[in-house]
């Protein structure tokens, strides 16, 4: 199974859609550093929310093979900029996470992830589990 990092704002959903690929019971845990376990790497959202943390991103992105670009359909905006997958020479997916709250928007956080420059994009539900066998079936590939 190819590895992945999670990278996405605050509260997307990185860590549970951690714990929901590893089989792990869902709790919240707030992610305080970068944690890198045999599959996922995960990486707190101020990495991506404050720029002179960025550089860490960028290199922990080379210590996987594919990179999840995480927006939740219920956030306001997107913290990624208009084609910014070029920056790595990795697959870089796309990841919805939070489809299930009724004020979200996941066609919208859709189109932020395609302008971007995610080659895939999947829908997840990491409570219910419901996407995240399809985000297992990529990385097996």
């Amino acid at each position: 199974m190819r590895k992945i990092v999670l990278m996405g704002r605050s509260e997307a959903g990185k860590t549970t859609l951690k714990q929901a690929l590893r089989g792990e019971k869902i709790e919240y845990q707030k992610t305080q550093y970068i944690n890198n376990y045999d599959v996922v790497i995960d990486t707190p959202g101020e990495y991506l929310e404050v720029k002179r943390l960025g550089a860490a991103l960028a290199l922990y992105s080379y210590e996987a093979d594919v990179v999840g670009l995480l927006v939740a359909a219920n956030e306001p905006y997107s913290m990624f900029p208009p084609n910014i997958t070029c920056m790595v020479n990795r697959d870089v997916i796309g990841i919805v996470s939070k489809t299930d709250k009724e004020e979200g928007n996941p066609a919208l956080a859709e189109l932020w992830l395609k302008n971007s420059g995610c080659s895939h994009i999947f829908f997840v539900d990491s409570t219910t589990g419901k996407g995240v066998d399809k985000i297992l079936e990529y990385l097996d590939r």
